[in-house]
């Protein structure tokens, strides 16, 4: 069975369920010769995660993804804590979007395309593009978001329409409202257990050691 979303309104117009997918109107010309269709939003799609579920810790990240501080935090601070405690199975750590927004197109647009590929493939390869896309903060563009997608083996142009139509919008509200409820007023915004941390290694390691 095809797990994805696409896969899913395709199945459903071929046995005549597919009414909100016929309803889209035409395409348009994208970055890298794509034509950028019309879709339907997405409501749910869970938080991208890594690590066991039955994990001694959650950690929970909320980021933006057109935020110099996530770049760095994400860049330069995850991987320590992936190799640390996600790959030995203390930690179950979870993604979270918090457009502020830093930038009213990008922090919405990159967030949506990144959720594209996890819709596409899976929470293993969304984070191998939100790295990339980390990478790439200050170079943002719909041809290189599709370039990046087709890196990591995801559809560019599907994801491409993703970023441009903004179909993971109500997914990235509900993080974002996740996060002012929580608090947060800022990002990165990390939670070890529940409890806000600094967001840098030694404050989360000693939150993650503190509940082991």
């Amino acid at each position: 069975m095809d797990r994805t979303r696409r896969g899913y309104l395709a199945a459903a117009a071929g046995v005549g369920l597919g009414a909100t997918a016929g309803c889209l109107g035409g395409g348009s010309s994208g970055a890298s010769g794509c034509t950028i269709e019309d879709e339907p939003t997405v409501s749910e799609l869970a938080a991208p995660t890594l690590g066991p579920s039955d994990a001694d810790v959650t950690v929970l990240a909320f980021e933006d993804f057109a935020c110099p501080h996530c770049a760095t935090y994400s860049l330069e601070v995850f991987p320590q804590l992936r190799s640390e405690y996600v790959e030995s199975g203390v930690v179950r750590y979870e993604f979270h979007d918090f457009p502020i927004p830093v930038d009213e197109r990008w922090s919405w647009q990159a967030a949506s395309a990144a959720r594209g590929v996890q819709d596409e493939t899976d929470d293993e390869t969304f984070f191998e593009y939100s790295h990339a896309l980390f990478e790439n903060q200050g170079d943002f563009s719909q041809a290189r978001i599709t370039e990046l997608a087709n890196d990591v083996e995801a559809p560019g142009c599907a994801i491409q329409a993703d970023a441009v139509n903004e179909t993971y919008r109500p997914v990235i509200e509900a993080d974002r409202q996740r996060a002012v409820d929580r608090g947060a007023g800022g990002t990165p915004a990390v939670f070890v257990a529940g409890r806000a941390v600094s967001p840098t290694y030694d404050a989360i390691a000693s939150a993650i050691e503190a509940e082991r």
